[in-house]
């Protein structure tokens, strides 16, 4: 071994390291020289097989053990370093990881929380009677309920993200939009009318700029609140207040000039001041059925009104109203004929308000039957569907088509027969009260010029 180890070593330190590949070098030199360089390899060799293995092991460490346990693997200390390196680089990734997680998670929550205050918004504007619409900064709709489709004409399920001047029919309503756009802020009420399928309508419009971060300008959030009602409640009240003024004044101003032509003696026999008596005494009556139908009107539809439903006769009621209007009648020599079922059919209802209802619709055919008219006073009982009707048929004067739509209005009278007979025009109004709304049944008119009028109602018999 000693032979060729120096054989080796001669060869190389010949300076000729091709002496190996020479085939004419001896042959102990040769296996000497493949010796020593197998020694001088095989150190190197064997130090990356054992870098190898290590790093094998601590490549399994990194995902199964903590960085403790990860540098006792370390054994070698070339590994030392490389296993070091490793966790702190594992250390940042699961630093970065979790931190990941966090702001995902947190952007999951901002994301609901985002959902939830628009589904609450949706909800909110969806439950407001007054019309919504919402745009964004270019115009476009963002958010609308079905008041707001209604009012201003437009398919809900489709118009989202549409731009207003495509979705919206009205001109008017697009440029006030546009201009609340681009002033930037501030709130702008006014009035809108709008024309539909059943009539105009007045709005009162509410315009408002929505800020938002980082955009010169916002969208508008528009409100309509429909005021068309009220403005008719508001107009009927004046003219209510206005007619029960006028129908006040008349009897008492009559009232009042018979006083004074008693006072001043213009009355000087007995008969005279009969006649003076009979007049006030008839415009006081008069006055004092115009403010109990006001009353009794009021009530009913405050609700104010004490109501004492019980069964009754509908037959027997009518021929109670029949003994009271019966002496009017025969002062204009007018025939009453009467067509009345039999009074075991009943109705259930509050004998006074009812009573007065057929003594209204009675006393208004009197009031416009010429003399030597006449006035048929019909019940009809319908068993099969548990109904009954009263039905007053005259031959007066009639009502004109254009009026009869309009006869049950408080204070409405026709002005042809305006100077037939005198009227608050309450009558009827007070009539449809009771029977409509106090009694849930249902008013009937039919009328012609010339030939006669049949007023009446219809009414549930009791079970």
């Amino acid at each position: 071994m000693a032979a060729l180890l120096g054989a080796g070593v001669y060869g190389f330190y010949l300076g000729d390291p091709h002496l190996l590949a020479q085939g004419d070098m001896p042959a102990h030199y040769r296996l000497g020289a493949i010796v020593l360089m197998t020694l001088a390899v095989a150190p190197a060799l064997l130090a990356c097989h054992t870098l190898r293995r290590g790093m094998g092991h601590m490549a399994r460490a990194l995902q199964q053990n903590p960085c403790a346990e990860l540098l006792e693997l370390a054994a070698s200390p070339d590994l030392y370093p490389v296993a070091r390196a490793l966790c702190q680089w594992r250390d940042r990734q699961a630093a970065e990881k979790q931190e990941s997680q966090i702001k995902l998670k947190e952007l999951e929550i901002q994301l609901k929380l985002a959902t939830a205050e628009r589904q609450h918004a949706q909800a909110i504007i969806y439950s407001i009677s007054d019309a919504v619409l919402v745009t964004d900064p270019f115009d476009q709709l963002v958010l609308a309920n079905d008041s707001a489709a209604k009012a201003l004409h437009f398919d809900l399920n489709r118009a989202a993200r549409t731009p207003v001047d495509k979705l919206l029919s009205d001109v008017k309503m697009v440029e006030l939009i546009q201009q609340m756009r681009q002033s930037r802020g501030g709130r702008r009420v006014l009035e809108y009318k709008s024309r539909s399928s059943d009539g105009e309508h007045t709005y009162k419009l509410t315009l408002s700029c929505v800020e938002q971060p980082g955009q010169t300008n916002g969208g508008v959030v528009a409100v309509l609140h429909d005021m068309t009602r009220e403005r008719e409640v508001a107009e009927m009240k004046n003219d209510f207040v206005s007619n029960v003024s006028h129908e006040l004044r008349t009897p008492l101003a009559s009232i009042k000039a018979y006083v004074e032509m008693l006072i001043d003696g213009e009355a000087q026999d007995a008969k005279t001041q009969n006649e003076f008596y009979e007049v006030i005494n008839n415009e006081a009556n008069r006055l004092g059925r115009l403010i109990d139908n006001i009353l009794n009107i009021s009530r009913i539809e405050s609700g104010l009104v004490k109501i004492n439903k019980q069964a009754q006769s509908l037959t027997v009621l009518v021929k109670e109203a029949l003994d009271v209007i019966s002496p009017q009648a025969s002062q204009k020599h007018i025939t009453l004929e009467e067509k009345l079922t039999p009074i075991f059919f009943q109705i259930t209802a509050d004998h006074d308000m009812l009573y007065q209802a057929i003594l209204n619709l009675l006393s208004n055919a009197v009031k416009y039957t010429p003399e030597g008219g006449s006035i048929s006073v019909q019940t009809l009982v319908d068993e099969s569907h548990h109904k009954v009707e009263l039905r007053v048929i005259d031959t007066g004067v009639g009502i004109p088509p254009k009026d009869l739509p309009f006869v049950f209005d408080k204070f409405y009278r026709s002005e042809q027969n305006n100077r037939m007979a005198k009227g608050t025009g309450l009558g009827l109004s007070l009539v449809k009260q009771i029977v409509e709304k106090v009694h849930e049944g249902k008013i009937i008119v039919q009328s012609q010029v010339g030939q006669g009028s049949c007023f009446g109602f219809e009414m549930d018999l009791c079970q």
